[in-house]
């Protein structure tokens, strides 16, 4: 039995091409039965006549800005190894001053750290005094925790305005209709970006709720469709804690023709800061909560987008509960053939693809291209054959350390 379908004034009675269409638009073909993946339900019109939504291109994003107008000292420094050397120690601080009871020895350690740290980090004192005492005379006199309230902040340098514009940049080369921004300080930051700097190329719509990590490097989602609904996962949990060190922001976008569409925007655990073995159990730890979340959708048949830096390249064990589900892939491995051609972060004279776009099979199906923008990084143009953009002259001035990735899709 042959099936019609009807693409807005376009009908396909032949069984010899149904196939050939259902495919083309991520459908299956069952018992002469029309099941899809993208126009489910169906709008019967007579027998086996359908009515299906006219495909329409849109284009997808993701990209460490590396904040916006500014951003904690300790991550701007150039030599990687020193800035995990620095968070180090404030996780030593940190848990010193969380001790029930400070002895004579805890008391001298959280002296020395906070004046080894004091040009990047510090202790805010909300109720009672942790200290007393300037100079040569500061001493510890709290006795412990429940003594006084407060923490530890870390002091902010600003990002220049050539840095800014480099990024600017970027977000309009791009130039997606969804952006998954990572490394951002606060929605109102994200808010003012899009509005003040983004002109013509604004977007409709932003979100960002505050994560887990104290340094103001958030995940956020600047779209031109519709938020419907928002889940955070901040308050995620397994058997050894809190899973995600920001956020997974799951969005759930209503497409112009009424389809949902579903983007959860991430930034796993760093490679930088703490040991190897326990940065790459607990990016490992969030690639399978991911997966978890994941298993609530068909990822045959509904949109669903997985974007952000995931700071590990694709052969990482710690990335393997994600990037081994069914029924997703990476845009970049769709498009290019070889991983050396898929790199998107720079660091000295590494090249490694660490920011991705996962999509659902709909979505693969409809890939159109998929493209790497380096030209926001510093001392790129031996790499690539072409120069950074005009704005970026130093490691200072440049967008970030990591390329912009998109990806064009007709679904």
């Amino acid at each position: 039995m042959a099936c019609l379908l009807v693409f807005g004034t376009t009908t396909v009675t032949d069984r010899r091409y149904s196939r050939n269409v259902c495919e083309r638009f991520h459908c299956s073909f069952f018992d002469s039965r029309l099941s899809t993946s993208l126009f489910d339900p169906l709008v019967p019109l007579c027998g086996n006549h359908y009515s299906l939504p006219m495909p329409f291109t849109f284009r997808v994003g993701t990209f460490n800005f590396e904040n916006l107008f500014s951003r904690a000292r300790v991550l701007n420094l150039q030599d990687h190894a020193r800035t995990a050397e620095l968070l180090t120690q404030v996780g030593q601080l940190e848990q010193l001053l969380g001790k029930a009871t400070y002895s004579a020895e805890d008391k001298t350690q959280i002296k020395k750290l906070a004046e080894d740290l004091s040009t990047y980090i510090e202790i805010r004192e909300d109720r009672g005094k942790l200290f007393t005492g300037r100079g040569s005379t500061r001493r510890v006199t709290a006795s412990g925790a429940s003594a006084w309230d407060g923490g530890v902040d870390f002091k902010r340098a600003d990002i220049s305005d050539m840095a800014r514009e480099s990024t600017i940049t970027v977000v309009k080369t791009l130039d997606a209709d969804l952006l998954c921004c990572v490394e951002i300080e606060d929605r109102q930051i994200l808010q003012a970006f899009n509005s003040q700097a983004l002109d013509s190329k604004k977007f409709k719509y932003s979100m960002l709720i505050d994560g887990n990590d104290p340094r103001g490097i958030d995940v956020g989602l600047l779209s031109n469709f519709e938020i419907v609904n928002i889940r955070t996962h901040i308050f995620d949990r397994d058997e050894t804690g809190v899973v995600f060190s920001r956020d997974c922001l799951e969005v759930e976008l209503k497409l112009p023709d009424g389809r949902p569409l579903y983007f959860l925007s991430n930034h796993l655990k760093s490679q930088g800061y703490g040991t190897q073995e326990g940065n790459d159990a607990k990016r490992r730890r969030q690639a399978m909560r991911l997966a978890q979340i994941l298993r609530e959708y068909n990822l045959a048949r509904d949109l669903v987008i997985v974007a952000g830096d995931l700071n590990a390249d694709p052969t990482s064990a710690s990335l393997k509960p994600l990037l081994t589900i069914a029924n997703l892939f990476d845009v970049l491995a769709v498009q290019f053939p070889t991983v050396q051609e898929r790199w998107t972060y720079k660091y000295k004279n590494e090249l490694n693809q660490i920011d991705y776009l996962l999509v659902s099979r709909p979505l693969k199906l409809g890939l159109r291209k998929a493209t790497i923008e380096r030209r926001g990084v510093f001392s790129i143009q031996n790499i690539i054959g072409q120069p950074p953009f005009p704005s970026v002259t130093s490691s200072s001035t440049a967008a970030s350390d990591h390329c912009g990735v998109v990806a064009e899709f007709r679904v």
